[in-house]
């Protein structure tokens, strides 16, 4: 039967480190469920795998997209849940001899591992545990480009007119979740209200949560910028910014737009830097919050010593079940 192990978390919690033990262990290969690591180009400020971490255990989502196209949650949950239905073995993986390299562990090694789908983006991860319903309707260009001739006020009153359902779960100050649902609308002709909910999955899945204090997260979050730096952020930076262009979306994410500040002399490097710590420690504050919201999650403290242990344990029970 398929079985599903979630690994989730705020970012900088030591998701992918835990992941790659347990999957070593398992035997398993690790879905990615990380919004940015599915572009190509785009390694070092969003702590992608590492070539050498990839020929361990095979990763899948990620790499899967170029810059200047946009992955949609439902393109997204289409290839991650084709993979969980039927699950790559390690023998099936992408790099050549990754089961000569693993050694596994008898106590959690199964003929049916189930995958790890390992991140901090919680709208992928909801949009698998709990089967969201998405409308496939692609961005429209030319539509929102008519629809932004209006301002919030008059979006806002157009959708409680096409879809007051969905006008009273988005706020009136949202333009982004404003613009989606009259978007949806006019493609399909049909309110998103109605194109909505969920159809959770039949198979078991265990979900585990990372975290710890907020001193020692902004410690880890400290330490992983500074190691980023170290690693050629800036050098990255520079040169998708020359293949790209600046105005490039993903070059105004996290860790990029600060570096891209730098470069453009607007700012020093050291600020940088503590933007980026402040701006990363603010998402990993809201990250934390979507999470907590979900009573399935059962949370583990990173700061514990038998960390890996204790997980390993719960998996165990999980697998036997």
């Amino acid at each position: 039967m398929t079985k599903l192990i979630v690994i989730c978390g705020a970012t900088a919690t030591g998701k992918s480190g835990l992941a790659l033990d347990l999957a070593m262990r398992l035997g398993c290969v690790i879905l990615s469920a990380d919004s940015r690591q599915v572009y190509r180009e785009f390694d070092i400020g969003t702590a992608k795998p590492t070539e050498t971490e990839q020929k361990l255990v095979p990763h899948y989502l990620i790499n899967i997209c170029d810059p200047t196209d946009t992955m949609t949650v439902a393109d997204y949950q289409e290839q991650a849940q084709a993979l969980i239905a039927s699950p790559p073995t390690i023998g099936q993986g992408k790099v050549a001899g990754v089961a000569g390299v693993i050694t596994l562990s008898s106590s959690l090694t199964s003929p049916t591992s189930p995958p790890l789908l390992v991140g901090g983006t919680g709208l992928y991860i909801r949009s698998i545990t709990r089967g969201m319903k998405i409308p496939r309707v692609a961005p429209h260009k030319e539509l929102r480009s008519q629809l932004e001739s209006f301002d919030q006020r008059q979006l806002y009153a157009i959708l409680l007119q096409v879809d007051p359902i969905a006008a009273q779960k988005i706020h009136p100050n949202d333009p982004v979740r404003t613009l989606r649902a009259l978007e949806v609308f006019y493609v399909t002709g049909r309110p998103i209200s109605e194109q909505q909910g969920e159809n959770p999955p039949d198979y078991p899945i265990l979900q585990i949560g990372l975290d710890c204090d907020s001193a020692h997260l902004t410690h880890r979050i400290t330490q992983r910028t500074e190691k980023m730096i170290a690693d050629g952020l800036v050098a990255e930076v520079e040169y998708l910014c020359q293949k790209y262009g600046a105005d490039l979306p993903l070059l105004n994410t996290l860790g990029y737009q600060e570096i891209k500040q730098y470069l453009a002399g607007d700012i020093s490097l050291n600020e940088a830097k503590e933007l980026t710590v402040l701006h990363t420690k603010q998402f990993a504050k809201r990250q934390r919050t979507w999470f907590k919201a979900y009573p399935q999650i059962e949370w583990f403290d990173i700061e514990s010593p038998d960390l890996l242990e204790k997980i390993c344990q719960r998996v165990q029970g999980f697998l036997e079940s």
